[in-house]
């Protein structure tokens, strides 16, 4: 996450003493509004002392002299100005609103979004405009730890913690969307609120989603790492009722290959267990993997297993191969016959 003064952002809610002046750029809106709502607790301000205003149909000349009014029996006046990027360029308006970032009230707190990253990366009028006193933060999308850490940070929040697997199906399966993943978070932790284990698995988290055990979208994947044919036969033919398309059922195939291609050449040459799950780019839970080298296919066999693949793959999009499922079937029969 790309981030500017974050970290007093976190301080200034925890001491409860804010800046006169916040902008908030970059794309990951929910993030800023988690942020406001953080905010507005703090300072709980009444009807009087707070207005939340749509930058393209507010009256900005109303807006600041009341930004520049001191608050009503509250210590301090809470405005929230939403999607300052719908300013025109040189209108009188972002002209008013320039000129107030360059000097704000010190009772007021008052809160500009501009929600078009490559608008305020080309233009940074308002960023230039704030004075000394005002603070910028860009919110970009959190990925990879940083977003497995918001996660871990929420868990612990409440009480509880992630399987690293599970961690893992919640993102996958979200596609990383943070208003997606709250939502099933929320779920998530209703239902382990009096459970006795706090530790939220994998099972739990498909089950939040809304998938049962016939339908795990990993079922096929798991069948194969873990030598299951008559699971992985069976899971192609489940997953393709279910509607999955041959090419990303086919896809799955090949990720498993490649990872245990990549196991069976680094055991094969005498590597650790530790530097196998680091070149192979292992998950730490799958280092169970490293110990069922022996007994996965050999090197020549996943190569032959991904030349088939590769055939498939050009069948399917093409529209050239009929019967999918004995195609899919066909390519597993050969894998598991080593």
């Amino acid at each position: 996450m790309s981030v500017k003064d974050l970290d007093r952002l976190r301080k200034d809610i925890s001491s409860g003493s804010f800046a006169p002046v916040y902008l908030f750029t970059g794309d990951n809106i929910y993030l800023k509004q988690e942020y406001i709502a953080k905010i507005k607790e703090v300072l709980k301000p009444d009807d009087f002392n707070f207005v939340k205003e749509e930058a393209s149909s507010c009256d900005t000349s109303s807006l600041i002299s009341l930004a520049n009014t001191a608050p009503v029996f509250n210590p301090t006046r809470l405005i929230i100005l939403n999607n300052a990027d719908k300013f025109k360029k040189n209108s009188n308006a972002l002209k008013a609103l320039c000129a107030y970032l360059e000097n704000p009230c010190l009772t007021t707190c008052f809160i500009v979004l501009h929600n078009d990253s490559k608008k305020s990366k080309k233009d940074k009028l308002l960023e230039n405009s704030l004075s000394d006193l005002g603070v910028h933060i860009d919110f970009t999308d959190l990925k990879g730890l940083a977003l497995n850490s918001w996660i871990n940070e929420k868990a612990k929040n409440a009480g509880l913690a992630f399987e690293e697997e599970a961690l893992f199906t919640l993102v996958d399966l979200t596609g990383g969307n943070m208003q997606a993943i709250n939502t099933e978070l929320e779920k998530l932790f209703l239902y382990k609120q009096t459970a006795a284990n706090k530790k939220i698995t994998q099972e739990e988290v498909l089950k939040s989603i809304g998938f049962n055990k016939e339908e795990n979208p990993y079922a096929l994947s798991n069948a194969i790492m873990d030598g299951n044919k008559t699971l992985a036969l069976k899971a192609v033919d489940n997953m393709l009722k279910e509607g999955q398309t041959p090419v990303s059922l086919l896809s799955q195939i090949s990720i498993c290959t490649i990872k245990m291609l990549r196991i069976k050449h680094l055991s094969n040459a005498g590597l650790s267990t530790g530097e196998i799950i680091d070149y192979a780019g292992l998950f730490p839970w799958e280092s169970r993997l490293v110990a069922k080298a022996g007994s996965m296919p050999s090197e020549q066999s996943l190569i032959r297993t991904l030349d088939r693949i590769i055939e498939a793959d050009m069948g399917f999009k093409s529209s050239s191969l009929n019967e999918p499922s004995i195609v899919l079937k066909g390519i597993l029969l050969s894998l598991f016959s080593r």
